[in-house]
């Protein structure tokens, strides 16, 4: 069920629709602001954080919206791009605030309905720049261990081979890693931000900063 701040039920039509929530021009909207975050000094505190978890680019026009425990969503500012941001529960484990593109939406909507496998017919993109708090590294229906921290991350939602492709399965700061692996999914989880370290471009002079072991 999709529903608007004020109350307003509206019904989701399959996953299409939560495909489309950022296009569908039928949702209505909070009347809050939801352009560029930081330019109104009245915005809704849960907009501006649903809007840091992932990069300006796509952040800044993405439609933001509160996730139940269930995966209902509720609008609380309309977007005009495919992205969906939402503000999370920074006092609960495993709901941090996360901006989704819509196969990454149909992969956490799987997982959070406890599907046997995601239905996501491509790769997935989720941001959580925020850091997260889960349950489990290798089990994505655990739900009683012990928290373990995350740190700011993106996730590319796709099965990836860990020992085929040369990647680690444990929790790390730094890199990349494949969570839930062995399991319907398995994702690779990349630490910190696409946008992080230095920029060269055409015409730019290389500075070579790397060091090598000595043999």
């Amino acid at each position: 069920m999709l529903t608007n701040s004020s109350g307003q039920a509206e019904a989701l039509s399959g996953l299409s629709t939560v495909d489309e929530i950022g296009r569908n021009d039928t949702v209505s909207n909070d009347p809050v602001s939801g352009g560029q975050y930081g330019t109104d000094k009245g915005e809704d505190p849960r907009i501006t954080r649903a809007r840091l978890a992932g990069p300006e680019q796509v952040t800044k026009d993405a439609t933001v919206a509160e996730m139940a425990a269930d995966g209902s969503l509720t609008v609380l500012a309309k977007g005009t791009n495919e992205w969906v941001c939402t503000p999370g529960n920074e006092n609960k484990i495993g709901v941090p605030p996360m901006c989704m593109n819509p196969m990454g939406m149909r992969w956490m909507m799987d997982a959070i309905q406890g599907k046997p496998k995601p239905t996501n017919t491509a790769p997935g993109m989720i941001y959580m720049l925020c850091g997260a708090t889960q349950r489990s590294n290798t089990n994505p229906a655990d739900k009683t261990s012990p928290a373990i921290p995350i740190g700011p991350h993106w996730m590319i939602t796709w099965p990836f081979d860990a020992a085929a492709n040369g990647l680690p399965t444990t929790v790390r700061d730094k890199g990349a890693w494949v969570m839930f692996a062995g399991t319907p999914y398995e994702y690779l989880h990349v630490c910190g931000s696409p946008w992080e370290g230095n920029e060269y471009r055409e015409g730019d002079k290389a500075v070579w900063t790397m060091s090598y072991p000595r043999h």
